[in-house]
């Protein structure tokens, strides 16, 4: 069963993530992650492991301008589920998706594997 400090610190580590991706920091965004964390996004992608992957995955974002917002956040044991949108602006249009990503966690707070929950379907822009 979890204790108040541990689902705290997991949810402070939602909200730090949900600001690393809007300031995209890929280096900032792969520090949350264990060194063999899996990252799979979207779902029924090919997964990326270990953090080197990791951040080159999220290097994709760097010099985005980016905004996020968490919409709804569960934390159970040692994982999260969270519905979040993602807003990027490129200054010719608003790409807006509103993915649920579902986290796990190890005994220090770091993020053990990710996946993210979307599809080109829920992709809109304006």
């Amino acid at each position: 069963m979890e204790t108040a400090l541990e689902a705290d610190q997991i949810r402070q580590t939602v909200t730090d993530y949900l600001a690393r991706v809007a300031a995209g920091d890929a280096a900032a965004i792969a520090e949350l992650y264990a060194d063999d964390a899996t990252l799979t996004d979207p779902v029924g992608s090919e997964s990326k492991n270990g953090r080197a992957a990791i951040a080159e995955f999220y290097g994709a974002l760097s010099g985005a301008k980016i905004s996020t917002e968490l919409l709804t956040l569960r934390v159970a044991g040692a994982s999260a589920a969270f519905h979040f949108r993602v807003v990027t602006d490129t200054g010719e249009q608003q790409i807006i998706i509103e993915p649920i990503d579902v986290m796990t966690f190890d005994e220090q707070g770091k993020i053990t594997s990710m996946a993210a929950y979307w599809s080109p379907a829920d992709v809109v822009m304006k």
